[in-house]
């Protein structure tokens, strides 16, 4: 079956730190730039960091600069999204996407229509609270 699977969501302190993964199943991410994305209730859902499938290029949604880093090992068919100094309004589902070829980062985070990526993760719960 050919899927993407998020995992590393959970329950953290404000200031704590996550650890996301994106593993792809069925399938090698080489030629897939990556995104991930996040829904809070009652809001849309909105990227939050994105990853180029072939020069490494990375983008960051402002709220998330400096805190987020996105990283990708095609040979382990999987990228990950390490989240510090989290924030109580880092509270949401976060998902992963992939979008064959060479989707600029910034598109595929911010413009692309989103039903057009080839393949969704089932999301992860991230709760910021104390």
């Amino acid at each position: 079956q050919l899927q993407l699977v998020e995992s590393g969501g959970g329950l953290v302190q404000p200031g704590g730190s996550l650890r996301l993964s994106c593993a792809a199943s069925g399938f090698t991410l080489e030629h897939y730039a990556i995104g991930w994305f996040r829904q809070a209730p009652g809001k849309e859902r909105e990227g939050v960091s994105c990853i180029s499938s072939n020069d490494g290029s990375t983008y960051y949604a402002d709220s998330v600069k400096g805190r987020f880093t996105i990283s990708r090992d095609d040979a382990e068919k999987t990228v990950y999204l390490q989240m510090n100094n989290l924030k109580p309004e880092d509270t949401a589902v976060y998902y992963c996407a992939a979008d064959w070829g060479l989707t600029p980062v910034r598109s595929m985070c911010m413009g692309a229509p989103q039903d057009e990526f080839e393949y969704w993760g089932q999301g992860t719960q991230v709760t910021v609270s104390s």
